[in-house]
């Protein structure tokens, strides 16, 4: 299994925005995909801006490249979200998932 993990960075102000758009427009895009398994959204709040991390788990590394394109490593994302961004990763990082251990399915905060 791959994990497919991007950061970017929004205002206190446009950070319910940017969540919302992920969990109602993003999200269930990528679920749509053969062969991915879970998403993840990790947001870590602070006084000047707001970081979010997504996490992305695929089968492999060719289902990572159904959803990137061949230039996998290349950040994926909607024009909504660049206008709701700050300031973004331009590439995403890929790690082998090597230990795991339960899950979390639906998540609603």
């Amino acid at each position: 299994m791959i994990a497919r993990v991007w950061r970017g960075w929004t205002s206190p102000q446009q950070a319910d925005a940017y969540e919302e758009f992920l969990r109602e427009k993003v999200i269930p895009g990528i679920r749509k995909i053969k062969g991915h398994q879970a998403a993840y959204v990790l947001r870590l709040g602070g006084p000047e801006e707001v970081e979010f991390m997504v996490i992305n788990l695929f089968d492999s590394l060719e289902t990572v490249k159904a959803f990137a394109g061949e230039n996998y490593t290349v950040a994926v994302f909607e024009p909504e979200a660049r206008r709701l961004l700050s300031r973004i990763e331009p590439t995403a990082n890929h790690y082998e998932v090597c230990v795991a251990s339960g899950a979390i399915s639906d998540f609603e905060s």
